[in-house]
């Protein structure tokens, strides 16, 4: 079975994670296959946006802590964690999200580097970093509190708060929320939408966005996966 799943619609490439026995857990191989998806889509002419999502139940129960994962060096593993998490930051064009069900770990702090984020009713965002002994990653020590306030990201990323779907969108981490049923063809909606705006108005403007943070996203990133790294290093 193929645990990362590639199709093409129109101008956009879906990366779909697909091991729904494991609640998408993402493991090495899939990690590796991610960041060249995401790479090629960003200098492929015929390719505007990228959406992720997942298989089943789950949108993903993040990084897969036994599995594949066992069989290769804890460092490569924690690089490709890494390289995917920068593979986001810089990736030029649109990113969206099509959570269809709970996220967890790196499934959520992933998710404010996204551009839009529709989450089914269903959803719920975890991040249990301090409950596995482990810090923040995907830039979530600084996206967290930018996106969500301070008090609310320490809850989050210190206290193991389970956030549910409304609560992500009144505090901003996703876009939209719609009734699990209605999830895909409301999202294809706002995301047909946006294929009928102007594509260079789109990414320039993104680029405006991003502009201010992107070298501290980049700098954060390596920081984090280095007490990450070292963490880990110390379970062994």
């Amino acid at each position: 079975m193929d645990t990362l799943i590639v199709n093409k619609k129109n101008n956009i490439k879906v990366i779909k994670f697909n091991k729904p026995k494991k609640k998408n857990a993402i493991d090495y191989e899939m990690y590796i296959k991610a960041v060249k998806e995401l790479e090629s889509a960003a200098t492929d002419k015929e390719i505007s946006m990228v959406v992720l999502t997942g298989s089943g139940d789950f949108y993903s129960s993040g990084n897969e802590l036994g599995g594949n994962n066992l069989e290769v060096d804890r460092e490569l593993v924690l690089n490709a964690v890494r390289d995917f998490i920068k593979a986001i930051i810089v990736f030029p064009k649109i990113l969206i999200a099509i959570v269809n069900g709970p996220a967890v770990g790196i499934a959520t702090t992933t998710l404010p580097l996204c551009d839009f984020v529709y989450a089914s009713e269903k959803a719920y965002f975890y991040t249990p970093f301090t409950k596995l002994g482990l810090v923040a990653e995907a830039c979530s020590s600084v996206t967290f509190p930018r996106v969500m306030g301070d008090r609310l990201a320490r809850q989050m990323l210190i206290l193991n708060h389970k956030m549910g779907a409304q609560e992500a969108l009144k505090c901003g981490l996703v876009s939209n929320v719609y009734k699990h049923e209605e999830l895909e063809s409301k999202a294809w909606e706002n995301i047909n939408n946006l294929l009928s705006l102007p594509e260079d108005s789109l990414l320039i403007t993104k680029k405006l966005i991003r502009r201010p943070f992107l070298e501290s996203l980049i700098e954060t990133n390596e920081i984090e996966m280095t007490e990450v790294k070292r963490l880990a290093q110390s379970k062994l």
